[in-house]
């Protein structure tokens, strides 16, 4: 029988990256359920930081190519790839010259360059999603990890909505502490608007400015499942999501956690949304 396709969107993944409570996480969580039944792929962007010779990261040249049209500017897609040992495991890296550059102090450019991060946003996003259309790797489940990937649910309930790639895919949305200062660009709904996303559909995001919160409130209205992944979640997100009436799954510690999400992911690709589920 063939392996059922898990796509883990992550903001932080380790080794690429420092171990941090999210990129810990990036990197363990694919890899405990990864294996013969389910094929798992990361993707994760491409931060200058990242170094790709000690990481061995070589260049799709079939995949990089695309120009993604953000706010009538065209902005070429470059996609990288590495392989995580011990699983061997396919990350893939999310590249483009505009959002991840050298930055003055070294670190990421989402902290460093935050004046461009809603369509940083966008561009990740876009970016990823017709990566894996041009793989033709259709997955059975999405994962979005960090806040660089909360408009992925929007964007495939809306925009994607009828392509084969992930007509048929569950949305699994992973609640994490970690979060941006402040709010993102005031012209960030009007992008979102030029990139075909109507009114309706952008729902809770429409009522600008847009915050961490608002971007969780928005990634939960279209998700299907919610995990929370670690402790210290913002309560107004955590209440947002148990108030969805949408299947919840609550932190667990990492000795429980394999068994839990084995059993879990077995679930949710065979048609059940998974007895831990709330």
């Amino acid at each position: 029988m063939e392996a059922k396709k898990i796509l883990f969107i992550s903001q932080e993944v380790a080794p690429y990256l420092p171990d941090s409570p999210m990129s810990v996480l990036g990197r363990d969580i694919p890899q405990e359920i990864h294996g013969k039944k389910l094929e798992v792929r990361i993707f994760t962007p491409k931060y200058n930081s990242i170094n790709e010779r000690r990481n061995q990261l070589h260049e799709v040249i079939r995949l990089s190519g695309i120009n993604i049209v953000i706010d009538d500017t065209d902005h070429p897609l470059i996609i990288k790839v590495a392989t995580l040992l011990p699983s061997r495991m396919q990350v893939y890296f999310i590249d483009n010259d505009d959002y991840f550059h050298p930055t003055p102090e070294k670190g990421l450019e989402t902290e460093e360059c935050q004046e461009d991060n809603d369509e940083r946003i966008i561009f990740f996003t876009t970016g990823v999603i017709e990566t894996v259309k041009k793989l033709r790797w259709p997955p059975a489940v999405v994962q979005c990890t960090g806040w660089i990937s909360l408009l992925t649910p929007l964007y495939l309930r809306s925009k994607y909505e009828d392509d084969p790639a992930f007509k048929s895919s569950k949305i699994v949305l992973s609640l994490h502490p970690d979060k941006f200062e402040g709010t993102l660009d005031a012209r960030m709904v009007e992008k979102l608007r030029m990139d075909g996303i109507t009114d309706e559909q952008l729902g809770i995001l429409a009522e600008a400015p847009i915050d961490t919160v608002a971007l969780y409130k928005s990634a939960i209205d279209y998700a299907d499942v919610i995990m929370e992944v670690a402790e210290g979640v913002d309560p107004e997100i955590l209440d947002y999501a148990k108030a969805s009436g949408k299947p919840f799954l609550p932190y667990v510690a990492d000795d429980q956690r394999k068994a839990r999400n084995r059993d879990f992911y077995a679930s949710l690709v065979s048609g059940s949304m998974g007895e831990d589920a709330d």
